[in-house]
């Protein structure tokens, strides 16, 4: 298979360059595609330097910052016009480990469509956080859970593996949320379109340089969407099952 990681940046020269060499020293075959947001301190031109070095680091410049959502989708594709069979989201950060990206291609070879790399099932881990990010991404995690019924533990996670055919069925000119909220739609789609989404504990590790792109604006919009799709997704159960009902009724008033 091949395997493309889009890596989008806006500001993260000091990390990128580590991480690439650790994603190619832990999965020598994936090619990594960065996708820079112009970003202001030279991160695109460092990134254009690193693939002017390496034939499987590819860049895509983008003209301005336009969120986290817009510039995986973009990143997507990139990839499935060149015919990629496996699609990976990884932050640039570090917080990401290259080095637990085989075992989520391996839940991908066993049948898997949809990897998600979990830090809230057994054998997943946070470190460094500051209490208010641990309870902020528990609790999210949790009222998405019951608004929506997802069943995920971790679905507003970053670190990802597709198969094409899944990003194929998405309908992604159709996604418009970013951050936190982008990584919910995503998961969501694909657990009501019927793929096989699995979830593979990590060790998710708080960036060491630069600084979080968090903030108020993606938690508020996380917040809204999120309850507006699970009302969305209740109302129509309940109207389907009252359909049900009366279509019940009328078959035995007939067969009466």
């Amino acid at each position: 298979m091949r395997v493309l990681v889009v890596v989008p940046t806006y500001n993260e020269r000091a990390s990128l360059p580590g991480t690439l060499r650790r994603l190619r020293t832990a999965v020598p075959e994936a090619d990594a595609l960065v996708v820079d947001d112009a970003s202001p301190d030279g991160t695109g031109d460092l990134a254009d330097a690193l693939a002017a070095d390496d034939e499987q680091v590819h860049v895509l410049h983008r003209a301005a910052k336009e969120g986290l959502g817009a510039a995986y989708v973009a990143g997507f594709g990139w990839g499935l016009e060149r015919g990629y069979d496996v699609l990976v989201e990884m932050d640039a950060d570090g917080s990401h480990q290259p080095e637990q990206l085989p075992r989520m291609l391996a839940a991908l070879a066993d049948g898997a469509d949809l990897v998600l790399g979990s830090r809230w099932v057994p054998g997943g881990a946070v470190h460094n956080w500051p209490r208010h990010r641990l309870l902020l991404s528990r609790g999210g995690n949790v009222y998405t859970r019951l608004v929506t019924g997802i069943g995920l533990h971790d679905a507003t996670g970053g670190f990802r593996v597709f198969r094409r055919e899944v990003l194929q069925g998405l309908d992604l000119a159709d996604v418009a949320s970013q951050g936190y909220c982008f990584q919910v739609d995503l998961a969501w789609r694909a657990v009501r379109a019927g793929y096989d989404v699995r979830e593979v504990p990590i060790d998710f590790v708080e960036r060491a340089v630069g600084t979080s792109k968090m903030s108020r604006d993606i938690v508020l919009e996380a917040l809204w969407r999120v309850t507006l799709w699970g009302v969305t997704h209740r109302v129509s159960q309940v109207t389907g099952s009252l359909r049900r009902r009366r279509s019940r009724r009328e078959e035995a008033a007939w067969r009466a």
